[in-house]
């Protein structure tokens, strides 16, 4: 799904411990959280496919809330984001990705849960495909979807990293 006339995309740099990831919002919101210690390639590619017309700006000032609470989510110390979120996708991406955000921290849920939640019950590789294309990631918490049997599938950020949140996740309780 292309956005024509979105207006720019501003983006920073997250660097915290251990973390470094590129973060974007336009104007109406946070649009894309980054996978782990990847190039700004991957935004930049993300940015060419979902607004085909918007310059890519630099803004560390304007992106400083959206970081914060990343930061402060990555150190333990968050638990729910406030910061406006831009979910752009289809219905059912964006059913999907409503659902994820339902998900309490520190839990679980499969993928058939979530097509359950959705109301969509045959539809768990629908969700699967869905929440692959989750461009925010940690704030629209992909990462706390697993197997049905509790194992660890696929993510977006590669599965050291969805190991990592859930983990801390586990260690704030």
């Amino acid at each position: 799904m292309t956005i024509k006339n979105s207006g720019p995309v501003y983006w920073t740099l997250l660097s915290t411990e251990d973390w470094r990831m590129h973060v974007a919002a336009t104007d109406e919101g946070l649009c894309f959280v980054g996978s782990r210690n990847q190039p700004l390639e991957e935004l930049t590619l993300w940015v060419n496919a979902r607004f085909s017309d918007s310059i890519l700006i630099r803004d560390d000032d304007k992106l400083r809330p959206y970081a914060a609470e990343l930061a402060e989510y990555l150190q333990g110390t968050r638990e729910r984001f406030t910061v406006p979120t831009l979910l752009r996708g289809t219905p059912f991406q964006e059913a999907v990705w409503r659902a994820l955000c339902d998900i309490p921290y520190g839990q679980t849920k499969s993928y058939s849960d979530i097509a359950q939640h959705i109301r969509k019950p045959a539809a768990v590789r629908a969700v699967g495909s869905a929440i692959g294309a989750n461009p925010i990631l940690i704030t629209v918490p992909c990462h706390r979807v697993i197997g049905k049997n509790g194992s660890l599938t696929g993510y977006r950020g590669g599965m050291e990293m969805k190991s990592k949140l859930l983990q801390l996740e586990q260690k704030s309780d």
